[in-house]
């Protein structure tokens, strides 16, 4: 009796697990050969395109740790020196691999200057000059494409003043100087059209006051009202403000009036950016409650306030730098971890629905070395530009901070390419990605896929 019972509850077992198993083998094809709305076939993998398959190639890189300077025996006795990091060199102004991260002026990006087969090349950390010969200067910036003159317009801090520390524990600063704007046609060459949003000098009770904070600008364009909306992070020498800020202007290139700022939804806001969806909708997206999480809901139709709507998102996970895009009907964010000026870890994040719940994927980050790909190879992300014409293609825009001299920081701009499985499975969906995955390359030197035509929407 116990023998047959036990034979029985085998069989069942079995059947049981080959039920499962057969639903399992269901759903992986079902995702690996899922449908689009029009009914075509998506497959998750590298990219077909042959002109994205330059882009999708692993560049490895070493970055080697010169030996420790020479210190007197009586110093190393009362402090024994710990090992130095990668992350001590990158901050360290002194540091014998300087070079390295930051590449001197001989090695600037030169639109103007006939480079032959190096025209048109992006070269993430060199110093990149605009038309008139001078570095950009559009930190933590954003790009808009304007359909009226089917020109780019890149917005962002303009930084060259002296960096320095406004009392002993505070953080590496400039004072404001106001929002640069520069214009292209092909995202490589760019011409300044000035600062747009400018410092006040003499009211100290202003937001822009140049001894307050202004990070993170972007620009969106409302068709209803034809004005040109920024929004940006406004805040005081110590961080304890944390609003958002709002400025209109009627044309692209400012200058842009200054309306206000707020706590949006009445919690603090630092990094933030804004994403304007196919339906006309805008979201602000803001690091709140210390870093700790993030907050995403839709603006009001004229663009200028949030709506009442709010959801937590990425909660308990102190994620900042949002940078938003979509593919394909998902929602995808690139956020980085809290670590003052310093790199630090990249994370991929997908959604169905924007106002979540998000899922984090992991690590977007291909080539370069270890620690390249856990400093998001010595960058931060800000914004993420679509390339029309090559689907599931992108740049991802990212700084590579100077907290020694801030007016040097440089621009890290990378493909990013979605498709593929992701690393990190989800809890629920029977273990099997629900995403494709995103992958950012790291490239030495690369340039947009030939027949690539700027005058596209973004």
């Amino acid at each position: 009796m116990l023998k047959r019972f036990s034979g029985s509850r085998c069989s069942i077992s079995a059947v049981v697990w080959s039920l499962v198993g057969c639903l399992l083998m269901f759903h992986f094809y079902s995702l690996v050969h899922r449908k689009d709305g029009m009914g075509r076939e998506i497959q998750f993998g590298a990219s077909h395109h042959p002109q994205l398959r330059e882009l999708e190639k692993v560049e490895e890189e070493s970055i080697h740790i010169p030996p420790p300077r020479k210190r007197s025996p009586r110093a190393a006795k009362r402090k024994p020196k710990r090992p130095t990091t990668i992350i001590d060199e990158f901050l360290d102004e002194n540091s014998q691999i300087r070079h390295v991260f930051f590449p001197d002026q001989k090695l600037a990006v030169d639109p103007m200057k006939d480079a032959g087969n190096d025209s048109y090349y992006y070269y993430p950390g060199r110093i990149w000059l605009d038309t008139e010969g001078n570095p950009i200067q559009a930190h933590g910036g954003g790009i808009l494409y304007d359909e009226k003159s089917g020109t780019y317009y890149w917005y962002g801090e303009y930084k060259d003043g002296p960096t320095y520390h406004a009392h002993k524990k505070g953080a590496a600063r400039v004072d404001i100087l106001g929002v640069g704007c520069y214009s292209s046609k092909d995202l490589w060459k760019w011409n300044n059209e000035g600062i747009v949003l400018a410092a006040e000098k003499t009211n100290e009770t202003h937001d822009l006051h140049e001894l307050n904070v202004l990070e993170r600008p972007k620009v969106i364009y409302n068709h209803k009202t034809a004005k040109y909306v920024m929004w940006m992070h406004i805040d005081d020498v110590n961080y304890t403000k944390a609003s958002v800020g709002i400025a209109i202007s009627d044309y692209p290139t400012g200058p842009f009036d200054y309306l206000y700022s707020k706590r949006p939804h009445g919690f603090e806001s630092r990094d933030m950016t804004i994403f304007k969806d196919d339906d006309g909708i805008a979201y602000l997206i803001y690091s709140s409650e210390d870093n700790s999480e993030l907050h995403i809901g839709p603006l009001t139709e004229d663009y200028l306030d949030v709506t009442n709507i709010m959801r937590r998102i990425l909660v308990g996970q102190h994620r900042e730098a949002p940078a938003l895009f979509k593919h394909e009907g998902t929602y995808y964010m690139i956020t980085s971890g809290c670590t003052g000026w310093a790199p630090n870890e990249a994370l991929a994040h997908a959604a169905e629905s924007i106002m979540g719940p998000w899922e984090t994927m992991g690590n977007p980050c291909i080539g370069g070395n270890k620690m390249a790909r856990l400093t998001t190879f010595f960058a931060q992300s800000t914004f993420v530009i679509p390339l029309p014409g090559f689907p599931g293609s992108f740049i991802l825009m990212a700084d590579r901070w100077n907290p020694a001299d801030l007016r040097d920081s440089r621009y890290v701009w990378l493909p990013l390419i979605v498709g593929g499985p992701v690393d990190r499975p989800l809890d629920y969906n029977f273990g099997f990605p629900l995403w494709s995955r995103v992958s950012i390359y790291w490239h030495r030197k690369w340039k947009l896929p030939q027949g690539w035509s700027g005058w596209k929407k973004i």
